[in-house]
């Protein structure tokens, strides 16, 4: 069952690939829900605006519409600008958008606008008292956020945070139309090739799972670590 007829290789190399664009493209949404939670819920209504802006506009258009929209629209406004440097300038500039940096942007752009639902409604969950109380002791307000708001925030986003990273995982395997060999896309095209496809989609969608088990251990001890003193470590 587990004899991949040569493919093994090549199909390792596109689960580290799968992987490399997962966690980068967690890393993006985490910092662009963040920005965009802040944004919601800031004091000025310019960023207020435009943070949802982008939540509506990414929530209501499918992952796979907006990555081919990235990519291929994203070259055609690049060639544009090309063209009219070298029209305007003489200016021989072009640009080529690369596969895999057009997969974590687009897949860190689309969860950003989830995690930006995520962490709003974390930090609004945190006691306004525990705010107050660290400016009564002098705190700044880059202290506040990191001894009080964002521990804090955290616990009450976990649950929200993984259930995006999951499906942040599975969407990894829409890069593969973007040209990408990630494992999905060799594993098909081996079954393709020897008429076999459960020899070589199983095992893909073992990592899948494998994938999961441990991020399942690992939220499990940021739970912990985030509820230290409000629940049993049992």
């Amino acid at each position: 069952m587990f004899d991949l007829e040569g493919y093994g290789p090549s199909i390792f190399k596109g689960a580290i690939l799968t992987c490399e664009v997962a966690f980068l493209s967690l890393f993006l949404a985490i910092i662009l829900g963040l920005l965009g939670a802040t944004a919601k819920l800031s004091n000025t209504p310019p960023l207020r605006a435009v943070a949802t802006g982008y939540t509506t506009l990414i929530r209501g258009v499918p992952d796979l519409v907006l990555m081919l929209l990235i990519y291929f629209g994203g070259q055609v406004v690049m060639n544009a600008i090309s063209d009219w440097l070298y029209d305007e300038f003489g200016v021989d500039y072009f640009v080529q958008i690369n596969e895999f940096v057009a997969g974590v942007i687009t897949i860190g752009f689309i969860f950003g606008a989830y995690m930006t639902e995520t962490f709003r409604g974390a930090f609004l969950a945190v006691d306004r008292g525990q705010i107050e109380a660290g400016i009564a002791y002098g705190m700044t307000s880059g202290q506040r956020f990191r001894r009080i708001l964002f521990p804090q925030m955290m616990r009450h986003a976990l649950p929200g945070l993984m259930n995006n990273w999951l499906v942040l995982l599975k969407t990894t395997a829409l890069v593969s139309i973007l040209g990408l060999a990630d494992m999905v896309r060799l594993a098909s095209e081996a079954a393709k090739q020897t008429h076999e496809p459960f020899k070589f989609l199983l095992p893909v969608a073992l990592v899948y799972l494998i994938l999961t088990s441990i991020s399942e251990i690992a939220m499990k001890y940021l739970n912990h670590r985030y509820s230290a003193g409000l629940v049993n470590k049992s």
